[in-house]
């Protein structure tokens, strides 16, 4: 429980990976699900650690664009809680909160946008979106092919390639969520940036739309499977499970 607010998600990834790759019994593939922040956790797995390969992903209420808000945690008295959310307030993009407060490290501030791109140590890495703000600080005063070339380069290959291999990328978003802000990132949408009132769903994004993590080419193949679900933040029914969630691990 620990570990899930103040282990580094990068040393948490390098080390799933590192037991899966011991499991002789996932040699040929295996099935992964994560609930919450898991859901993106798993995600930065296929990314990065094709083998074994991961066969199917679903994720159950994962923050994939992450999230601006800290509204509940469990233990509303918890002091805990209300240090996180004091931090968060503070200082997400510090070195030392982003090393140390695994919230912070997928927490993407819409009117911040160029302190999370270059300080995210997780999820603007995963999400392709550290590699695109160097290229435009290094770029910015060329001409516009120049540009588009280096862009192509610095995109990290292995990480679309990685997750394009999956069969199914499941995403299921809770209907009535009242702590992931905003619900849309359980569906990949975000805040439209500069502002934090308008969403926009995944296909008005720039991640979709330039194609950074092949989303948008699983989503043409039929690889990308939206689901809704009504209850607040993980409230299911284990009807709904079996007959929803189940038929995509057989």
């Amino acid at each position: 429980m620990e570990n899930s607010f103040f282990m580094n998600v990068n040393d948490q990834v390098r080390e799933v990976c590192s037991q899966l790759a011991k499991d002789p019994h996932l040699k040929g593939g295996y099935n992964a699900m994560g609930f919450s922040q898991g859901g993106q956790f798993l995600r930065a797995v296929a990314q990065r650690c094709p083998s074994p390969p991961m066969l199917n992903l679903i994720s159950i209420g994962g923050q994939h664009q992450g999230v601006y808000g800290f509204p509940r945690c469990p233990g509303e008295s918890s002091h805990i809680c209300d240090w996180i959310r004091k931090t968060l307030d503070l200082g997400a993009y510090t070195q030392a909160v982003q090393e140390h407060l695994v919230q912070a490290e997928y927490w993407h501030d819409p009117l911040k946008e160029d302190d999370y791109r270059k300080n995210s140590i997780f999820l603007a890495d995963i999400n392709q979106e550290r590699v695109r703000t160097w290229l435009m600080a290094k770029w910015f005063s060329s001409d516009l092919d120049l540009f588009s070339i280096a862009f192509i380069q610095g995109i990290n290959e292995t990480y679309k390639k990685n997750l394009m291999a999956l069969k199914k990328f499941v995403m299921v978003k809770f209907l009535n969520d009242t702590m992931v802000d905003p619900p849309i990132s359980e569906w990949f949408g975000f805040y439209k940036s500069g502002q934090a009132k308008e969403t926009i769903p995944l296909k008005e994004t720039l991640l979709y739309k330039e194609d950074r993590l092949g989303l948008q080419e699983m989503d043409k193949a039929g690889k990308l499977v939206f689901l809704g679900v009504k209850g607040d933040h993980l409230h299911f029914s284990e009807e709904w499970f079996y007959t929803t969630i189940l038929p995509f691990l057989q």
